[in-house]
């Protein structure tokens, strides 16, 4: 058995304006719409909790006091459910999320970045290993999930992980791409949105990670690269050039809900596997 720490934490950072949807996220966060009955963040928060996470660490920013709300306990609701005889509605409300599991909202004030937005959870996370979980890639998987994946890959070897997939095509160039390494599924690389022509790999980085709490060392190193931002891509190559990454391949069905066919395509799946 492996007595390396375990991951306990995630962080979700849900800090973005969502302008590819508006007007529908003028006033309501992109990370609640619905895929058919469920909001997108709680399906990512609900495979964090099966991976045995115990604090989800979400970074917010204005007008994202509405994520908070929905994982808030809301006893008017309930009550108002159980007065009519809704009891299974009340309970469904009552348990978004099950006992023990404890959340935490971190405002990130400006957003420079994905790495910036890591970086405010850093006083939460501390030095432990964490899991980021990105709500725009809506995940469909066996078993416990990819979150769970990428736990035990963890587990396995010490070393940070990504949740990769294959793309072949121009595509690529919209992600950031693997360089493999010598070992199997070793990372010795990340670049973030090659040319297509220039890609080192067809293995893309998706919305899934386990990170070394030392990557916050790295992100507060890091120069700020175009627009003011701080990329975890860059931190995650640093790292991958000392050994300390691997890649885990994606078990499951990965839909882009940070686009607005992707977002179409993740609700037929969804409604199909419901029988809807």
């Amino acid at each position: 058995m492996s007595n390396r720490v375990k991951v306990r934490k995630a962080v979700f950072p849900v800090a973005g304006f969502g302008t590819r949807f508006l007007p529908a996220t003028k006033a309501m966060p992109k990370e609640l719409l619905p895929i058919v009955d469920k909001p997108l963040i709680q399906y990512a928060a609900e495979e964090a909790v099966a991976a045995g996470i115990e604090t989800l660490v979400f970074v917010t920013g204005r007008n994202k006091r509405a994520i908070e709300d929905h994982f808030d306990a809301n006893g008017e609701l309930e009550a108002a459910l159980r007065a009519k005889g809704k009891n299974a509605q009340a309970d469904m409300v009552h348990g978004i999320l099950p006992q023990g599991v404890e959340c935490v909202f971190v405002r990130q004030a400006d957003q420079l970045g994905l790495g910036h937005a890591v970086l405010c959870a850093e006083r939460v996370v501390g030095r432990e290993p964490f899991a980021v979980l990105l709500a725009d890639d809506f995940l469909v998987s066996g078993g416990a999930g990819v979150t769970a994946d990428l736990v035990a890959a963890y587990a396995a070897s010490g070393k940070s992980q990504l949740s990769v997939m294959q793309v072949d095509g121009p595509d690529i160039s919209k992600y950031g791409v693997v360089v493999p390494g010598r070992a199997p599924n070793s990372v010795s690389g990340l670049v973030e949105k090659p040319e297509a022509s220039k890609a080192p790999s067809n293995l893309a980085s998706i919305g899934r990670y386990v990170l070394d709490g030392s990557i916050f060392d790295v992100l507060r190193g890091l120069e700020p690269g175009s627009g003011g931002e701080i990329q975890l891509a860059d931190a995650i190559n640093h790292v991958a050039q000392s050994g300390g990454v691997e890649a885990v391949p994606l078990s499951g069905r990965r839909y882009d809900c940070g686009s607005v066919a992707g977002y179409v395509a993740a609700i037929r799946d969804a409604a199909d596997r419901m029988g809807l």
